[in-house]
């Protein structure tokens, strides 16, 4: 397992996965619908050291995924 931090924030990355599929298994844990995530894409306007915010685009909907480091991800479903 690697932890990427600096321009990608702080994401696991298993064996090839890509922050896409890393963050859209984290929120499939807590309970969200994301059957095929399309892209990640971290907002740097709104993210600072320790705290990532992404816009997760998936098949069936679009999530700001705000995350702290070893806790769970506050996601909010996107219009």
């Amino acid at each position: 397992m690697l932890l990427a931090g600096g321009p990608l924030g702080f994401v696991a990355n298993v064996a090839g996965q890509t922050p896409k599929d890393t963050i859209a298994a984290q929120i499939r844990t807590q309970g969200f619908a994301c059957d095929k995530a399309q892209r990640a894409v971290r907002d740097a306007k709104l993210s600072k050291p320790d705290h990532d915010v992404w816009v997760l685009t998936c098949n069936n909907a679009t999530y700001r995924v705000s995350r702290y480091p070893d806790m769970a991800a506050k996601v909010e479903r996107l219009p």
